[in-house]
């Protein structure tokens, strides 16, 4: 960092234009004559000096006394005040005289008695009172760089007393000459000085010899001995240079006597760094000259060096704090890169070097280096703190990591990035992350938002801010899974479906341009041919290059490329000849012809490589032509449903040769069936002819995995042309298929489809049944996909356009019900804060009814997951109100109970107007009765059907439902159903809408009337639900999930819930659901492979949503559409305790949950919601709605939820295998290359067989390899699902947060002595971990003196460590490290309660520690300890000394790193456990824990606010004035809490990493004042600088909103 690119403040000088009028102020001459006769100067009068004449010549001239010989020094003083009492401005003779003074300390610095002079006069001067500091030092200083710079140009000129001006105008402190000034043209001489400071035989300033030449002469010089010239103009310069700054360094330290202002003590601070850190700036250019090796510092330069060094302890000595330490941590000083030879300096340096390591210890996290993604939460904390806010960062880029500055901030950026040196930890750690995302599959968000595109891809541009990974990164990662899969291949173990989930990531990554193909090639060829010959033993390194073939980078590189010959014969190179043990396999045959499909494609690419082919295999594509001519000839076609191995095989191989052949056969068995004409339903005319693509079985999952990238396209792209383009109805049988194939390839093949169609051809969605198609594949096939992708908020926005253009429609109800159904599930399936608009201003355009659905998705995701970032914190309350603004729901008080707080201050305040609703109603009760007379009553007047419709009011309309519902007396076939139909189907959704809710309204009104006029209870239960059943299901008027959500919205009254009960108890419903299960086959519609069956439309959708609509439902129906229904019903019920309909609800729909597409979701999110508040026989239900088989829950989980003895905790054992299954599979491998033995994969894992992932990872129902995407859509990834789990268990147990987390803490805390001295070093030498991995090497030595492990760490008793290490596939040291990570992660996902307990058990553990409490102990062992019990653990684990407060605080910072913004707050707590805090050794632990949270706040500032006063107000604690320690501690104990402080809020203030003009914010400035009145005057004075007092701090004084309101 360039010192000089501090903001510097500007030098308190007099205006210009005054400045200007000094130079003819009367007393000038005068001075000048003074001080010309006391430095022996002569005095006679010059030409120049008629300009110093003032304008009146007839002004009386003032003239000092005249002496011959100069007069002692002591009567310089008497002269000076007999002059200055000529004259009464004192102010500005002050001024005149320091310009005076200035210009003559610039002339005669290298006159070392004259020099002696000026500093003799200066003191005197002092003694009278007659200088003022604050203005003549900045003048001093800035005229020094204007001289300095003069000096540099002008090759050090004659200067006579008058040639520097004289008008007291000084250039501001900004003219510091930086380097580049002195660089140019002023080569310094390898010349020794001729003169030092102290010779008096000529002053420096004073022309040299050649000067006085003539001009002929002078030239003649410069052409014939140029190079001596320059040696002595660069002598004399550096010379003059020295002398200068030695005199001005002198002045300074005169004036540091004295109290001067901030803003003066800044000035010099930052001239004195300038200085140094350019010192050697005359060694530029000496190259050129002879003797330059031999160029050594001058003793004037050490001179100065020394005395600048002398000013500078001055400003920093702690007694006075001129200016903090602080400064010189950040200034950059240490940087420098010619250190000269001196003590003195490299001292300096190295004490700024061990306080900046202090300090920046402070900023990170104890293991640091192992924080990395997990992917095992849907959301990714970036480690940056972004500067864009709200919907602005639904693009921005992820910084999933940082690379450490020297100053402990977390940095990124391309050009960092860059940086990284191959092999580096930092390195490693990027890789690490990388291998990981490869193995777990995030979503193509997250690649997008970290990926950059390959340099040779890429035109010229800026760097990227946000990177932290380079091509290079993202290459090497990618050859290391390639090596990784082929080493598993080599093992027998059947990966093939790790192979295709790799392809599809691989093929994304190279389409994207992420990876250079050319230099992948290299690098491959070097990496599996040179590197390790015997791995390439199969195809499939040649298949998943031949996936490439037809991407546009690829072809361009083996077409136009220079080195394209090359590039070609190694892609070539990788075929090796099929071995495999089952030649009909349908991989082995692809794999066995792939290489020919290899050579067909690259023959076809290019003429000039085809002498490269492989002739053979040219040759066997012929086979491959042979096998479709058989197949395809003749009227007997292929069976796709009934196909051999081999004919799986040879088709999969067709598509790589022959993709459109291929897509028209498929396209073809899709349409086998032919087509029926679809019969009009009763209400649509005979003539309007539809056609129906009849049914066939979809293309099965097995067949369609192994089909090439390049097919599935072809395949997408003519299916959404015939699904959404064609004339006829397309079957189910090829929208299942199309929908199969976006999930087998998620990265590759997805595509927003309302942007895509629209796109493709703006007016499709206008079509007849194309939006309707779109809804329904979207709400019943790609719902997941969508949260995978993350475009859930995308495309929950698009959804909204369609809801806000119908909602006003009259009669669209089919539309408009599957649009907001769809969006009913967007809203419950977004697990993270959304904006409810994507402009994020104005009324959200959501009904009603998704209204009041996002406000209960807010509550569960904020109170079960948190709020992730600052922003959106600040975002809540005008999220609110956009929502309320067009709503009128309040919510209950036993609904409302369960809300986060933060939540339910927000509507806190809002008026409960149901009570309104009713009068409302009874205003307009008798002309609504009067109305529906009319038009219901069994012999009305169809023609007063129109009538109604065009005349009646709003305010009238929206109580049809109920003037119908009065009407009706418990007997609904007293109403003319036909009339009342037709009017709700005229009015538009949204009148719908209203009709239900004000009828639940009037519903329970009426039965709370009825009941005081003493009818039963039950009686009106009865009708209530008898008039309910001719609604929906006998008459089918109304959509029934409209009807059971404003029901439940009514549990303030006692009997809508029971009303609620009963119709889902009802037979009708049973039924409906039960013909819905049976007619949509298995839950997992992809694993399907009988003909779906296609429900008449009338049957599935009801009268109301299906009348004049005849465009037949592929998925649809009104069962489906409570599937985001009941599990709110059932949310609603256990806020109303009423548990046991909730149990007996979700046992009668268990089958019907299955189809609810994030029902893993639902069980964790319920749980999470009512933690503590659930019997464990119902918890017993919620787990029901899963299928267990295919959850991967601990061996003894089944047993525990069902113990018949709650109380007991589960054996430690259990949390043990519980954390080493996220060991396994969640936390990222350290390694990257097998060196634990056979039993271990390569990445550090369990082979993958499902023996050993069962026993291994203690998961008793892991499936075997990894898991596609489909397979596992709720969650999303099956690190995800593995974590999640884990949560669910935790969760479930039937034991208190306490003792879960008592039982976590104490594994982590004390495992690595327990697994150490049970391995009884079986596993290799202690110190054998961190090689080849990311664990940094030990600096400890392993030095433990008092504080023996064994007596910190006890041992866990309980855990069956036999083979707990072997089962990990790490070493003992490097899995005690690791499980701290998992406990971590794992306890970032539990709910606040849990937070709380662990607060509670870490603060214990850290009171009770032996040392702490030993009063016997000194201090400085006190200090010692706390340095050695805080060593990161990877470190301590190493020496095999990990510490109980050590790991506690690792635990501690693992789990903030996984914390969402939001729950940062409760850390507070950990502090209020930990007090009184009496000592520093406390006050170092506690800062050691909440320190490294202040920079992830950076951006949060009330927060950030709250955590620094809590920190400060521990300082006071233990410094304060009044604070009661045992011994006295001096405050420079305490100097690297000081910098941290200091360096955090500036950090703050800047929002990042601290730059050059860093400042920090008058708020903070004002919090650290209030809070260090409290505190010893020896600490208060080194925090004097953050104030926001312009007068005591140079943050204040050089801070630009400070110093216009010093107020």
């Amino acid at each position: 960092m360039d010192q000089t690119q501090h903001q510097r403040p500007v030098p308190a000088s007099a205006p210009a234009p005054a400045s200007r009028a000094y130079q003819f102020h009367p007393a000038r001459a005068a001075i000048v004559d003074l001080f010309d006769l006391y430095l022996g100067r002569s005095s006679r009068q010059k030409p120049e000096d008629s300009s110093r004449e003032p304008p009146n010549k007839t002004q009386k001239r003032v003239h000092a006394l005249n002496r011959e010989l100069p007069p002692r020094n002591e009567q310089f003083l008497i002269d000076f005040e007999q002059l200055q009492s000529q004259f009464a401005e004192q102010d500005q003779l002050r001024s005149v005289t320091e310009s005076i003074f200035i210009s003559l300390v610039v002339k005669c610095s290298g006159h070392a008695p004259r020099a002696e002079f000026l500093l003799f006069a200066l003191r005197n001067l002092c003694t009278i009172g007659f200088i003022n500091w604050d203005t003549l030092l900045p003048s001093l200083l800035s005229s020094v760089s204007s001289a300095e710079m003069t000096v540099g140009s002008q090759a050090m000129p004659a200067v006579s007393s008058t040639s520097l001006p004289q008008t007291g105008m000084l250039p501001p402190s900004s003219s510091i000459p930086n380097p580049s000034t002195f660089q140019s043209s002023n080569p310094a001489s390898p010349l020794t000085t001729v003169h030092g400071i102290g010779s008096p035989a000529q002053c420096a300033l004073e022309p040299p010899p050649c000067a006085t030449l003539s001009p002929v002469k002078s030239s003649d010089i410069l052409c014939n001995g140029q190079q001596p010239t320059a040696r002595i103009n660069s002598s004399i310069r550096d010379n003059a240079i020295s002398s200068l700054r030695q005199l001005c360094c002198k002045i300074i330290l005169t004036g540091l006597e004295f109290d001067l202002k901030p803003v003066t003590h800044a000035e010099i601070f930052y001239h004195m760094l300038n200085w140094l850190v350019n010192w050697d700036q005359r060694q530029q250019g000496i190259d050129e000259f002879d003797g330059a090796k031999s160029w050594r510092p001058h003793k004037a330069l050490i001179e100065w060096l020394h005395s600048c060094l002398d000013v500078i302890w001055l400003l920093v000595e702690e007694d006075k704090c001129r200016v903090p330490y602080y400064e010189l941590l950040r200034s950059g000083l240490q940087f420098i890169e010619n250190i000269p030879d001196d003590e003195a300096l490299f001292t300096l340096i190295l004490e700024i070097h061990r306080r900046r390591d202090m300090m920046a210890m402070h900023m990170q996290m104890l293991d640091q280096h192992l924080h990395c993604p997990t992917f095992g939460t849907h959301r990714v904390l970036s480690q940056t703190t972004p500067n864009i806010s709200g919907e602005a960062t639904a693009n921005a880029r992820y910084s999933p990591i940082t690379y450490p500055s020297v100053l402990g901030e977390p940095l990124h950026g391309e050009d960092l990035a860059m940086s990284i040196q191959k092999g580096s930890l930092d390195w490693e750690r990027a890789l690490r992350c990388i291998r990981h995302a490869l193995r777990s599959t995030p979503s193509p968000d997250w690649w997008k938002r970290v990926l950059l595109v390959a340099p040779s891809y890429r035109s010229p541009q800026a760097p990227t801010p946000g990177a932290v990974f380079t091509s290079e990164m993202i290459c090497e990662a990618t050859i290391d899974r390639i090596v990784e899969l082929l080493k598993f291949t080599n093992s027998e173990i059947n990966c093939w479906q790790e192979w295709l989930v790799f392809s599809d990531i691989f093929f994304f990554l190279m389409k994207s341009g992420c990876i250079d193909f050319v230099d992948f090639v290299d690098k491959l060829v070097s990496r599996v041919m040179e590197g390790d010959q015997h791995i390439l033993r199969t195809n499939h390194v040649t298949w998943l290059l031949v996936q490439l073939l037809r991407v546009e980078l690829v072809m361009n590189a083996l077409n136009s490329d220079a080195r394209k010959v090359e590039t070609t014969r190694k892609v070539l190179s990788f075929h090796r000849e099929d071995r495999s043990s089952d030649p009909n396999n349908p991989q082995s045959i692809l794999l066995d012809f792939i290489s020919s499909c290899q050579n067909l494609r690259i023959w076809s690419l290019n003429t000039s490589t085809r002498e490269y082919l492989n002739n053979e295999q040219l040759q066997k594509g012929k086979q491959i032509d042979e096998w479709w001519r058989q197949v395809s000839k003749g009227d007997r076609k292929m069976d796709y449903m009934n196909m051999d191995d081999r004919s799986i095989g040879m088709f999969w191989v067709v598509s790589y040769t022959m993709a459109q052949p291929a897509c028209e056969t498929v396209m073809n068995w899709l349409s086998s069936a032919g087509v029926t004409e679809f019969l009009p339903g009763p209400n649509l005319q005979s003539n309007e002819r539809l056609m129906v693509m009849r049914e066939v079985s979809p293309l099965p999952m097995s067949l369609l995995c192994g089909f090439s990238m390049n097919l599935c396209s072809k395949l997408a792209y003519q299916m959404e042309e015939t699904l959404f383009s064609g004339q006829g109805v397309p079957n189910i049988a090829m929208v299942e298929t199309y929908t199969r194939l976006l999930l087998i390839a998620p990265h590759s093949l997805f595509r927003p489809h309302f942007s895509n169609l629209a796109q493709r051809n703006p007016s499709l969605l206008s079509k007849p049944g194309v939006t309707l198609l779109v809804l329904e594949i979207l709400n019943y096939r790609l719902l997941p996909l969508y949260r995978y992708e993350g475009k859930s908020k995308a495309l929950m926005y698009d959804v909204t356009k369609i809801i806000s253009t119908l909602k006003g429609k009259r009669g669209d109800h089919r539309v408009f019900r599957l649009a907001e159904n769809l969006c009913m599930n967007l809203i419950f399936s977004l697990r993270d804060f959304f904006s409810v608009k994507r402009e994020g201003k104005g009324p959200t355009e959501f009904t009603e009814t998704l209204n009041r659905i996002t406000i209960i998705t807010l509550a569960i995701t904020i109170k079960t997951r948190g709020i992730a970032d600052a922003d959106h914190l600040l975002y809540l309350q005008t999220m609110v109100e956009q929502i309320m603004a067009t709503s009128l729901h309040t919510w209950s008080e036993k609904t409302v109970r369960y809300f986060p707080s933060v939540l339910r201050e927000a509507l806190m305040g809002r008026m409960d107007k149901r009570s309104l609703e009713i009068q409302a109603w009874q205003k307009a009760e008798t002309t609504v009765i009067n109305q529906c007379t009319q038009l219901l009553s069994p012999s009305a007047d169809p023609s007063y059907v129109t009538t109604y419709i065009s005349h009646s009011f709003p305010m009238h309309r929206r109580y049809l439902c109920a003037g119908a519902w009065i009407l009706m007396h418990g007997h609904p076939e007293n109403i003319n159903s036909v009339n009342l139909a037709r009017v709700l189907r005229e009015f538009s959704p949204e009148d719908v809408t209203e009709n239900i809710y004000t009828m639940v309204d009037v519903l329970v009104h009426h039965i709370q009337m009825e009941l005081q006029h003493g009818h039963p209870l039950q009686d009106l239960l009865l009708k209530v639900c008898a008039n309910l059943a001719f609604f929906v299901w006998t008459h089918e008027l109304l959509p029934l999930d409209i009807l059971l959500l404003a029901l439940i919205d009514r549990d303030d009254d006692p009997h809508a819930l029971r009303i609620v009960i009963n119709l889902l108890e009802r037979q009708e419903l049973l039924q409906r659901v039960k013909l819905y299960c049976m007619n949509r086959g298995t839950p997992e519609h992809w694993l399907y492979t009988g003909m779906f069956k296609r429900v008449e439309l009338q049957k599935a959708l009801g009268n109301h949503l299906s009348w004049k609509d005849r465009y037949p439902t592929f998925f649809d129906d009104v069962a489906a559409r409570l599937l985001p229904v009941v599990p709110l019903i059932v949310y609603r019920l256990i806020e109303n305790d009423a548990t046991d309909p909730a149990e007996r609800i979700l046992a009668m729909y268990s089958s019907f949950l299955a189809f609810h597409p994030l029902r893993f979701t639902f069980v964790r999110d319920i749980l999470a919601y009512f933690y503590g508040h659930l019997p464990g026989k119902l918890i017993v239900g919620i787990l029901n709605v899963l299928d267990l088989s295919k959850i991967p829950y601990s061996e003894s989980f089944p047993q525990l939820i069902s113990s018949s003895n709650p109380v007991m905790c589960p054996p430690m054992d259990y949390f043990t295998t519980l954390l080493l299954g996220l060991v396994n599979n969640v936390i990222p491998p350290l390694h990257n290359n097998s060196r634990f033995g056979s039993m271990c994969d390569p990445s550090g894992r369990t082979p993958y067989n499902k023996t050993a992932a069962t026993s291994q990872s203690g998961l008793a129902n892991a499936s075997e390899g990894q898991k596609s995407f489909y397979q596992i859509q709720d969650p999303g990834t099956y690190t995800q699902l593995v974590l999640e789990t884990a949560v669910i268990e935790l969760l479930s147990l039937p034991v208190s947060a306490s003792q879960i987390v008592s039982s976590l803490v104490q594994i982590v805390v004390n495992i690595q002595p327990t697994l150490i001295q049970s391995s009884n070093g079986l596993h290799g030498a202690p110190n054998g971990v961190g090689q080849a991995s990311v664990l940094p090497t030990s600096p400890s030595g392993g030095s433990t003196d008092s504080l023996s492990a064994g007596r910190s760490t006890p041992l866990v008793s309980g855990i069956n460590t036999s083979n707990i290490v072997s089962r990990s596939g790490y070493t003992c040291q490097q899995l005690s490290c690791l499980l701290i990570q998992a406990c971590g992660l794992l306890l970032a996902q539990l709910p606040p309660e849990f937070h709380l307990q662990l607060y509670a058990e870490a603060s214990r553990i850290i009171k009770e520690s032996w040392w702490l409490t030993d009063g016997k102990r000194s201090l400085g062992e006190l200090d010692s300890a706390v340095g050695y019990a805080l060593l990161d653990p990877t470190w301590a684990a190493q020496d095999n000394t990990s510490t109980a407060i050590g790991n506690t605080v690792a635990l501690l910072h693992s789990f903030f790193t996984n914390l969402p913004q939001e729950w940062l707050e409760g850390t507070h707590v950990i502090i209020k456990h930990l007090r009184p805090v009496t000592s520093v050794a406390m006050l170092r632990i506690a800062f050691r824990i909440m320190g490294p949270l202040l920079p992830r706040l950076a951006n949060a500032h009330s927060l950030f606010n709250k955590t620094l006063s809590l920190l400060l107000s521990i300082l006071v604690d233990v410094f304060g004035r009044n604070s009661q320690t045992s011994t006295p501690v001096e405050a420079s104990e305490i100097a690297d809490l000081i910098d941290f402080l200091h360096h955090v809020i500036h950090y703050e203030g800047q929002g990042g990493p601290v730059q050059a003009n860093s400042k920090p914010r008058p708020e903070v400035l004002a919090l650290c004042a209030r809070a260090s009145e409290n505190l010893r005057p020896d600490v208060q004075h080194l925090l004097s600088h953050l104030k926001p007092d312009v007068n005591s701090s140079i943050y204040a004084a050089t801070h630009p909103k400070l110093v216009q309101n010093p107020s």
